[in-house]
């Protein structure tokens, strides 16, 4: 059910957004992360994606409180953000959090490890696009991350090429999983990751961004 407007105000005075989603041992759950700002149609749309394609129980948005690889002056407040992902989410299999802010998390590789010792049992999967694989070998601990938990990628617009030549995709290429096979992501050993494609969007958080400056 779509929340109501008032609730980023609510959060706002309230740790709720903070919580760790329901899950249990056993569940297939894709983890998303990533700033959201804003949450956009394409957010959505990936995460059915990974959902149908992964054969996944849930997927968690992990809104971060910061990209410690971007400029975090402008970041709208973790509250605000979290309750506009769920109302643009709108669905029952995809949970919005901002539990990096609780676990005090600073990068990728620290959250994943705090989440598989609090979720004993569930099986991650990593979700990124594939704009985030072409820098992937930028982020810190990516080998770690890669060696951590499975990957799916969701292809997106202008980054198809590069993303698959980039150094970390080159460096995972003996691990790669053939589309025919990616419900069976979750189920595999680390190192291990697959390339989706299928509907993209053309949205993206910095164009909407622009798009209302200019209004």
């Amino acid at each position: 059910m779509t929340a109501p407007q008032g609730a980023a105000l609510d959060l706002a005075g309230t740790t709720e957004h903070l919580r760790l989603p329901p899950h249990a041992p056993g569940l297939r759950i894709g983890l998303f992360g990533g700033s959201f700002n804003p949450a956009h149609a394409g957010h959505r749309m990936a995460s059915l994606t990974a959902l149908q394609r992964l054969q996944l129980d849930r997927v968690w948005w992990l809104v971060t409180p910061g990209n410690p690889l971007k400029n975090n002056s402008g970041l709208p407040p973790l509250a605000r953000r979290v309750a506009e992902s769920r109302r643009l989410a709108d669905h029952s299999r995809i949970h919005v959090t901002g539990i990096e802010a609780r676990l005090r998390t600073r990068y990728t590789a620290d959250t994943l490890r705090a989440l598989t010792l609090r979720c004993p049992g569930v099986s991650f999967v990593w979700i990124m696009g594939s704009d985030n694989l072409a820098s992937f070998h930028r982020w810190n601990e990516w080998r770690v991350i890669a060696r951590m938990m499975p990957i799916a990628v969701i292809d997106r617009p202008g980054s198809t090429h590069r993303s698959v030549a980039s150094p970390a995709a080159n460096w995972l290429s003996r691990w790669r999983l053939s589309e025919n096979e990616a419900a069976a992501l979750a189920g595999s050993q680390a190192p291990a990751w697959v390339f989706l494609h299928g509907r993209r969007s053309e949205l993206s958080s910095t164009m909407l961004r622009e798009r209302a400056e200019i209004v």
